[in-house]
């Protein structure tokens, strides 16, 4: 099942070009998407009312949109403007539009119902577009369920083994780490420290040199993992007795990623990365050398967890074992759950916040 009432990433601005359509299939909804003149991002449903072909498969007219099968009009609100062979257009000649707002480098659609979409639950990516940082991106299809990929990320011990000669750096730093969790609006805050962990080698130190990191990552409905590593000498961790680093207290290093899942249907999920790296301290070939190791380490998520997929798909009745590491993803998926549970119900529209 899908919570519909959340923005959920459609893809990277650089996508979506100033003329053309794009198709996307987002929590198993046909959407095609284009940019009006203006340079607005516009999504409808990919299903033409008359005969079911998709529009994506048609001929933009302005910021209009015709059908190449029989060549219905649509305006950019869905609206029917015109039906080749007959002057009546029928008010229920209309497709369905999609709320969309451009921010951070990504186009956000709305899936459930516009009245309820409110452009303040976004989630604010961290440094996508701030000429601060040295951002690179990526992306990532998956054949699996997109619970999975929430479980994967909200549970960071498993880098000690599935990514054991990249992002773990064999070292169970990450493996022997607890986190704190806090609960959030829609989502929870996950903190720790990763103490004497290797340190990546594209960051410029010995080889072997270590770091204790302050790992401090925000997980937002309805899969959106907001990261900040911070980087400081090894021994920081213990002289602040496992406290969190005060803000006055510089690390030598900081990493930034913003990570979303989309999901495409119960089987197909698309996963859109970032690494940024504070232009001051980092050049292009640092930041180039992260996304590179970033891609390696995020296949590695991938083969294990579409290996999973299949080894569910041929479990009868398939349960899973509860860990102590399992805390932040019972959570998350009972979020989850109670927001879909609440979307049965009705309830009054909020008021849209720009």
């Amino acid at each position: 099942m899908f919570l519909k009432n959340c923005w959920y990433v459609a893809g990277w601005s650089h996508q979506f070009p100033a003329s053309g359509l794009v198709a996307r299939t987002l929590v198993s909804e046909p959407v095609v998407l284009y940019r009006k003149a203006d340079g607005v991002v516009v999504a409808l449903e990919d299903r033409c009312c008359h005969r079911l072909a998709p529009l994506s498969l048609g001929r933009l007219e302005g910021d209009d949109l015709r059908c190449m099968y029989h060549g219905l009009k649509f305006a950019p609100t869905g609206k029917c403007l015109e039906i080749p062979g007959q002057s009546f257009v029928p008010g229920k000649a209309a497709v369905r539009a999609y709320p969309v707002v451009e921010r951070d480098c990504w186009v956000w659609v709305w899936m459930g119902d516009p009245a309820h979409a409110d452009a303040a639950l976004i989630p604010q990516a961290l440094g996508h577009g701030d000429p601060g940082w040295r951002m690179r991106l990526g992306e990532l299809a998956y054949r699996a369920n997109y619970e999975l990929i929430n479980d994967n990320l909200l549970d960071l011990s498993h880098l000690s083994y599935v990514h054991a000669k990249t992002l773990g750096r064999n070292s169970m730093a990450w493996g022997d780490s607890r986190p704190s969790t806090t609960r959030l609006e829609r989502g929870l805050r996950i903190q720790r420290w990763v103490v004497g962990n290797p340190l990546a080698p594209y960051l410029g130190r010995p080889a072997g040199a270590t770091t204790d990191s302050w790992q401090s990552y925000d997980y937002l409905v309805p899969g959106v993992f907001l990261l900040t590593s911070r980087f400081f000498e090894p021994g920081t961790a213990a002289t602040l007795n496992m406290a969190p680093p005060p803000p006055d207290l510089a690390p030598f290093w900081v990493s930034l990623t913003s990570q979303a899942i989309t999901p495409i249907d119960e089987a197909h999920s698309i996963y859109y990365f970032s690494s940024c790296l504070d232009a001051l301290h980092a050049d292009d070939a640092q930041a180039d050398a992260q996304i590179d190791f970033f891609r390696r380490a995020f296949d590695e998520d991938n083969a294990m967890i579409e290996a999973q997929q299949r080894v569910i798909d041929r479990t009868p009745q398939p349960r899973m074992l509860a860990t102590a590491s399992d805390g932040a993803l019972t959570q998350f998926r009972q979020i989850m759950a109670h927001l879909i549970e609440q979307e049965r119900v009705p309830a009054e529209p909020v008021q849209a916040r720009a």
